[in-house]
């Protein structure tokens, strides 16, 4: 099977902490893959890494076969990404945020709208497309933020633990939607430290103090036991209820 993102022996550190130790791992082409680990482990660095907000000498990240380092714009373009914190310009409506990003990308005219439409309705929001992002709640405003990060058809998407703040059902919702596009063929790297949101048939990556424990089947990480109770032993985390 061939690999969407492939990270080898990536390392990283914050003055004299080590944040990222040696982490490998590689990902198959229309998979979910949940990074899974608690708070501090290394997770929003490692997707810092991955979105060249930080680079690092130590190791090696590709994507879609493009290496980061030696040709990141077009590996850069291969990806979508959902930051943890709100993107969004919530004076311009749905449809402008979407044009907005989709000129970044350099898209105009019909093909920029046909892209735009065809992202809202994978995420069920084409009917919101003339309200302010204001006026959204936050559920809504996360899944125009991941119809935003498919607009230039990426290859894998990023998504930086996207359910933090939202209720149960929107959190639910969220959750589904993204296993449906990586049921479509998307590659999906989803940063959590929340074990309901991840399937038993999805890829699992447990990080924990910026080392890879694991990376397997959920199903198999879990063993005869709940996925928390598995999760719990490995790091000692309370907080993946």
């Amino acid at each position: 099977m061939a690999q969407a993102l492939k990270v080898e022996n990536v390392s990283f550190n914050y003055g004299e902490k080590r944040a990222l130790k040696g982490v490998n791992f590689a990902l198959e082409k229309g998979r979910f893959c949940a990074l899974l680990g608690p708070n501090g482990a290394g997770k929003s660095t490692l997707f810092s890494l991955l979105t060249r907000l930080f680079v690092t000498r130590e190791g090696r990240i590709e994507v879609a076969g493009f290496d980061l380092a030696k040709n990141p714009r077009k590996a850069l373009s291969r990806m979508g990404v959902v930051f943890q914190q709100p993107t969004l310009d919530l004076d311009m409506t749905v449809a402008r945020n979407m044009s907005y990003f989709a000129a970044l990308h350099g898209l105009a005219g019909r093909e920029a709208q046909r892209r735009i439409d065809e992202a809202l309705d994978r995420l069920d929001m084409r009917a919101r497309a003339g309200e302010k992002a204001r006026a959204l709640n936050g559920g809504h405003r996360r899944r125009m933020e991941i119809a935003r990060a498919l607009v230039h058809q990426p290859e894998v998407l990023l998504l930086d633990e996207p359910t933090v703040g939202l209720d149960t059902a929107s959190r639910r919702a969220i959750t589904d939607h993204v296993h449906d596009l990586a049921g479509g063929g998307l590659t999906v790297f989803w940063a959590t430290h929340l074990v309901d949101e991840i399937w038993p048939q999805d890829d699992c990556i447990v990080l924990h103090r910026g080392e890879v424990l694991i990376h397997d089947k959920a199903a198999t990480v879990a063993g005869d036991r709940p996925l928390i109770d598995a999760f719990i032993d490995m790091t000692g985390s309370e907080t993946a209820a």
